[in-house]
């Protein structure tokens, strides 16, 4: 019963998904006062969601794959809340017997992209086609950038790839107190950039050129699901990165009140990153990760081995 409990309410799908819709929220809010609007109301997130699950119609493409198509938001939401799971239980320090490996939570986040690129290409639009192309080569791009983050992360906390390992690693400094610390933290706010399709990286769904690209033909409970993940990934990531950079969160005392902080440190930066920036294309974006964020990763490794 003690799994269900995890996986179903706290740190599981209850709590991350009341979690990463105010996130949510807090992103259209701040996006719009960057833009000199109002912003959305507190539940608008919640709007949302329910509208799409309970009120719009679940449209299915003519032609293509139906049970692949359905089934592909499925596969990306289970993704999502496995890994939150697996990274929210030892970054609260709650003892289940799984140490957070750093090698399951890399699988477990690269499966809502791929299980877009399934539901995108099951679809049989182009326009959605090209956005699965397009994803398709982000991956391959930042995918490769992430695991050599994950390396420098290994090598830095005395190679251990368990996170409760990595936490305890920090508790007299924290990595982001270092200077190649500095570095390895500026790759993985872009890296979470382009996990969560955002500008400069929304190559994949670019609204004014695809019309949402991969996402083009979900509607109804289909997409409320999509929508759903997306709420997850957004805390999920966050509190991966305020987690292996600031030394783990808590629930407790003082403790949540810092834990809160430094949630919002990492996804203001990532919501005024969203904002300030131009889309790249899908070349630039991949030198970009390829050439840049790869460098830095290196000599991020090169600055720990002489003790930076």
């Amino acid at each position: 019963m003690r799994e269900v409990f995890y996986f179903l309410i706290f740190p599981g799908l209850a709590f991350v998904a009341t979690i990463g819709g105010v996130l949510s929220w807090l992103d259209r809010k701040v996006t719009a006062w960057v833009q000199f609007r109002k912003g959305p109301p507190f539940l608008q997130p919640l709007y949302d969601f329910l509208k799409l699950l309970l009120v719009k119609e679940t449209i299915v493409p003519a032609k293509g794959s139906i049970t692949l198509f359905l089934m592909a938001p499925v596969f990306g939401l289970f993704g999502a809340l496995m890994a939150s799971v697996f990274i929210l239980l030892p970054a609260f320090n709650i003892n289940s017997g799984f140490e957070g490996d750093l090698i399951v939570i890399f699988y477990l986040l690269i499966i809502p992209p791929l299980a877009y690129i399934l539901g995108a290409m099951a679809s049989g639009n182009p326009l959605a086609s090209v956005g699965a192309s397009r994803e398709i080569k982000l991956i391959l791009s930042y995918e490769l950038t992430f695991i050599l983050l994950l390396s420098a992360l290994v090598f830095k906390s005395g190679m251990t790839v368990s996170m409760r390992e990595i936490i305890a690693a920090q508790s007299e400094t924290v990595f982001i107190g270092s200077i190649s610390g500095v570095l390895l933290f500026i790759v993985a706010i872009f890296i979470i950039q382009a996990k969560l399709g955002f500008v400069p990286f929304d190559i994949a769904e670019a609204e004014t050129e695809i019309n949402h690209g991969s996402f083009i033909e979900y509607s109804g409970s289909a997409y409320a699901i999509i929508i759903l993940t997306k709420y997850i990934m957004l805390f999920t990531l966050t509190a991966f990165v305020a987690t292996i950079f600031f030394g783990g969160l808590s629930i407790t005392g003082m403790g949540a009140l810092y834990s809160i902080l430094k949630l919002l440190a990492v996804v203001v930066l990532v919501i005024l990153i969203k904002n300030t920036n131009p889309r790249l294309r899908i070349g630039q974006a991949m030198r970009f990760f390829f050439l840049w964020m790869n460098l830095l990763v290196i000599i991020s490794i090169v600055l720990t081995f002489f003790g930076f």
